[in-house]
């Protein structure tokens, strides 16, 4: 009996609590956050490069070789004529090859250094290291020669001089010796048209230096220069063209020795030449004019040698017809630096690309503030006319003396204008010193 209650107690407490279980609110299970996502891994940082290696410094290239090349002036470095020319030239070789420098000697000629010849000079060039010597006036070419053979380990290049030319009258078989000239005949071609342009009187004085085969030439050129463009451009019969030369002894004034090129200017602008031209290495024709023109007369002025030489007396000054040498000087100065200077007898042409290119053109003309704008176009049709051809050295053409130079449609060879022996029929003016 007692058991029976026992077990009817338990089964009454087990359905009892299966009662209150079955009546307790369900429980909401707490959410389960999603699991956040992994972070991506950090790119590993790429290693930093290798330092470059450093390349070697090139090497500075060697400081070129000094050479040292000397130059013997007949008149003074700063003429503003024919020796400041040269001096110019040299300067433009020091511009142009590294390594050159120039030592000089300038007023080689008698009258400023007595009882020196120019051969002496070149030796005290060499002492100071000269390797190639310059000598820059026709006067010199004995001095030349005579260095030359004393010393045929310097190479010698003389101005103006045909020792070194086998075609011509005077050729000399020097090893070390080169002669270099311009074609200046076409500058002075230039200068005449440009005089008889201007001209009106149709009267030209012309200012020369000493006679010889060189301003025989030049002044005949100018002659065939002003006759031709006088006949073409100003459209005036050749005969009422007049040039006249006076000759003053040597290259420039020498107190007491040469004639005085200013007195000689005075007495062409007061014999009615209207157009003064120099052939001179300085500056009395372009000053007397200058000084003329200021006095109430009527003139212009050609000058010579120099670019600037304009700057004398830029008011009545047409141009200037000059040389220049740089290019040629360079040339020579490199022949010698490489070991490839020979005997050569140079006849250097102008650019006619440009006449005026200092790099390329031996010869050029400088227009001047007294040529008009309409002379200046005629002239600048003159000289494409000589850069298409035009020869001027084509006959008929006779010698002052009446003689035959040249027949009908005959062209002079560059021996027979080289080694003019007489100025041109039509010219005024000795042809050789009086004996």
């Amino acid at each position: 009996m007692k058991k029976n209650i026992i077990w009817q107690t338990i089964v009454v407490l087990i359905l009892a609590s299966m009662l209150i279980t079955a009546c307790a609110p369900a429980v909401t299970p707490a959410p389960v956050e999603p699991a956040k996502p992994a972070e991506p891994a950090k790119p590993a940082e790429p290693a930093k490069p290798a330092e470059p290696t450093k390349a070697p410094e090139p090497a500075k290239p060697a400081a070129p070789e000094e050479f040292t090349f000397g130059l013997l002036m007949v008149g003074p470095y700063n003429d503003r004529g024919w020796s400041q020319a040269h001096y110019d030239a040299g300067l433009y070789v020091e511009k142009m090859v590294p390594g050159a420098k120039m030592i000089y000697v300038d007023k080689v000629n008698p009258a400023d250094r007595p009882g020196t010849t120019g051969d002496q000079l070149a030796e005290d060039l060499v002492s100071k290291g000269a390797k190639l010597v310059i000598f820059n006036s026709d006067d010199m070419k004995d001095a030349s020669s005579d260095f030359s053979k004393k010393h045929p380990e310097i190479p010698v290049l003389h101005i103006s001089g045909d020792y070194a030319w086998k075609e011509g009258q005077n050729f000399k078989n020097l090893p070390n010796y080169a002669n270099l000239m311009t074609q200046m005949e076409y500058g002075e071609m230039i200068g005449g048209c440009v005089a008889a342009l201007t001209s009106q009187t149709g009267k030209i004085g012309y200012v020369g230096p000493l006679i010889n085969d060189e301003t025989r030439r030049f002044a005949n050129a100018t002659y065939l220069g002003a006759k031709y463009c006088w006949d073409k451009y100003a459209k005036k019969p050749a005969s009422d063209l007049k040039m006249k030369v006076t000759w003053i002894g040597f290259w420039f004034n020498i107190p007491g020795v040469t004639s005085d090129p200013s007195l000689v200017s005075d007495e062409f602008l007061n014999s009615g030449h209207d157009v003064i031209f120099s052939a001179l290495d300085t500056m009395e024709p372009l000053v007397q004019t200058k000084k003329a023109v200021a006095a109430g007369k009527k003139a212009w002025a050609v000058a010579y040698d120099y670019k600037d030489a304009c700057k004398e007396a830029p008011e009545v000054c047409l141009g200037v017809r000059y040389a220049n040498w740089g290019p040629e000087y360079v040339n020579a100065v490199k022949a010698v630096m490489a070991g490839t200077f020979k005997p050569a007898w140079t006849y250097a042409a102008p650019d006619w690309k440009d006449i005026n290119n200092p790099d390329t053109s031996a010869v050029g003309f400088a227009k001047g503030d007294g040529l008009s704008a309409e002379n200046g176009k005629n002239l600048d049709a003159f000289v494409a006319e000589l850069a298409g051809g035009l020869n001027l050295w084509t006959g008929p053409m006779k010698w002052q003396d009446g003689t035959v130079f040249l027949k009908d449609g005959e062209k002079a060879t560059i021996q027979q204008i080289w080694y003019a022996p007489q100025l041109l029929e039509g010219v005024e003016g000795l042809s050789a010193m009086p004996k």
